[in-house]
């Protein structure tokens, strides 16, 4: 079955083919509307399945739209409405889901939710976030930096602050594609440890520099994600904020890395924490772009899954 669970469990030639189909889909679209369909219409007659027990804004309309634009019908469920795994067990939802929809999208809590639903669904399972990875997320950014820089193999990535799930992701496509990645921050925030061997099991083994600014010297792209992820507990927000505050991305850090580098941040974004809006409105700043590749670059992931 073609999930698409993680970036490293997804073969490189395959996660190189969503990357391409991505950009031709987009630059194929044009100034056409938001609204308008595809050329072609790939998912006609589909119907998947948007599973949330966590909130949503990009997640849920980029895939939404997505499906749309490409012919195919979507059902959103939250996790409170459906009971997941209360009176009824994943594996069991999975199979029932398996037999009314073609695909489904789990944005989760737990790694062992998604992990659970792929095992006994029928149909592809797609991860829209855990709390240890965020797939679809890394996927547009790579379509992102492509986009502006051309390929990203054998680049510089800088990730500066906290070694979250939106890190784990990037130290796995720094490993699939074939790009240096860089982690800046504060020792008791530091990435898993499964995720670095993995990079260097690739050959990308991943650099931990404490110092932001050696860090980020001749960067070609700058990355950060909010300091207080929204299944961190509220008691640990201020001691984050005080671990944290030396990895802000301000004008100065920006202006050591690359002339030409990115800034990227998934969003959404505390401003004047973990970047400052001089950054995130300024020259290096894509982040808009990245937020739009969402659509994109998931469009190509839900064709792959379903083989259209």
């Amino acid at each position: 079955m073609p999930h698409f669970l993680d970036i490293h469990k997804t073969d490189p030639a395959a996660l190189r083919a969503m990357i391409d189909a991505a950009l031709a889909m987009k630059a194929a679209r044009g100034d056409r509307p938001r609204g308008a369909p595809d050329d072609t219409l790939p998912l006609s007659g589909r119907m998947v399945a948007l599973i949330f027990e966590k909130p949503s804004t990009r997640t849920r309309v980029s895939f939404d739209v997505g499906v749309r634009q490409m012919g195919g019908e979507t059902m959103v469920l939250s996790g409170r409405e459906m009971q997941l795994g209360h009176g009824e067990t994943i594996a069991d939802t999975a199979r029932v889901m398996s037999r009314y929809v073609d695909l489904i999208m789990i944005r989760t809590y737990e790694e062992a939710t998604l992990l659970e639903m792929a095992e006994h669904a029928t149909v592809p399972v797609i991860n829209g976030l855990t709390n240890r990875t965020h797939p679809c997320q890394i996927m547009a950014d790579v379509m992102t930096y492509e986009e502006h820089r051309g390929p990203i193999a054998g680049r510089r990535a800088v990730w500066s602050g906290d070694g979250n799930n939106v890190f784990a992701s990037w130290a796995h496509a720094a490993a699939q594609f074939g790009f240096d990645l860089t982690f800046t921050g504060p020792e008791p925030l530091d990435p898993e440890r499964e995720w670095l061997d993995f990079a260097a099991a690739k050959g990308r083994p991943i650099t931990i520099e404490r110092d932001p600014e050696k860090a980020v010297a001749g960067a070609d792209v700058v990355i950060t994600d909010t300091w207080v992820s929204m299944h961190d507990p509220e008691s640990a927000r201020e001691r984050r904020h005080n671990q944290l505050r030396p990895y802000q991305v301000n004008e100065h850090l920006m202006s050591l890395a690359k002339p030409d580098a990115l800034f990227m941040h998934c969003l959404p974004a505390h401003r004047n924490d973990e970047a400052t809006s001089g950054v995130m409105d300024g020259p290096h700043s894509v982040i808009w772009d990245e937020a739009e590749n969402r659509l994109h670059a998931q469009k190509a992931i839900l064709r792959w899954c379903l083989g259209v």
